[in-house]
């Protein structure tokens, strides 16, 4: 049976950690590398960190996080914001960062999802992926930090990118973001019937509940989780003993 994930994400905006509603109104919830470290040693499985203004403003500030993150967290992490060339990628796994996710690049240039992926490895290549609801069952695929529309349907775009090489699909629902309202059960399903690589499922958690169903629902691999656990609602531990009391395989 395959052990599902509890992944704490942090969202990073000029150097802090920062959680808003629906992709706005960021509020401050601490420094990156003293919570990663901290959720290191509450047993989260892994961390993603997000920088989710530098593809808009782009800056490149995540090198430094990276090498700064390897000194005090010892379980994988991913880095992701700004990254469009195959040199920053190399930097980052360089600094000791395990993947890199990437989301505007990626739909700009979805020969670096190949590229990439033959030279360093598809587990290294997490392809993130904003989606908010359209009609009909088409959500619709955004980049440069949720401001921009593609036109493209999120099922079609994730079978491309598990074509082109990527090891594992990291998904947020744009209208369920920061709202606590729970997971988005049918993007979700929809995207993880689309493809037979992992899916980290994000946008929604508001409850423990909400982590199980999108695992029991939607077949979510991992369960990426931000407000509830930054602003100390629950620990990682409440969330892996309360999953596996529902029948999830877990590592405890």
């Amino acid at each position: 049976m395959i052990t599902k994930r509890i992944i704490p994400c942090l969202d990073v905006n000029k150097g802090r950690v920062v959680k808003g509603v629906s992709f706005i109104n960021l509020k401050d919830a601490g420094d990156p590398v003293e919570l990663a470290a901290y959720y290191d040693k509450q047993g989260a499985d892994e961390i993603v960190f997000l920088d989710i203004t530098a593809s808009h403003e782009k800056r490149k500030t995540i090198i430094e996080l990276a090498s700064k993150t390897a000194e005090k967290v010892f379980i994988p992490y991913t880095i992701g914001g700004g990254i469009s060339e195959i040199e920053d990628i190399r930097e980052i796994l360089k600094k000791g960062a395990d993947k890199v996710s990437i989301n505007t690049a990626a739909v700009e240039n979805p020969s670096l999802i190949e590229k990439s992926s033959k030279i360093f490895g598809s587990q290294c290549i997490v392809v993130a992926v904003d989606a908010k609801y359209r009609e009909n069952d088409f959500w619709e695929v955004y980049i440069h930090g949720g401001r921009t529309p593609t036109g493209k349907n999120v099922t079609d775009w994730v079978a491309e990118v598990e074509q082109l090489g990527a090891g594992e699909i990291l998904l947020t629902s744009m209208d369920r973001d920061g709202t606590k309202d729970g997971y988005d059960i049918e993007l979700t399903s929809a995207v993880t019937s689309a493809v037979n690589i992992p899916v980290i499922a994000s946008g929604g958690a508001g409850n423990l509940e909400h982590l199980r169903d999108v695992i029991k629902l939607a077949n979510a691999d991992a369960v990426l989780v931000a407000s509830i656990f930054h602003y100390g609602e629950y620990t990682v531990r409440q969330a892996k003993e309360f999953l596996k009391s529902e029948g999830i395989n877990i590592r405890i």
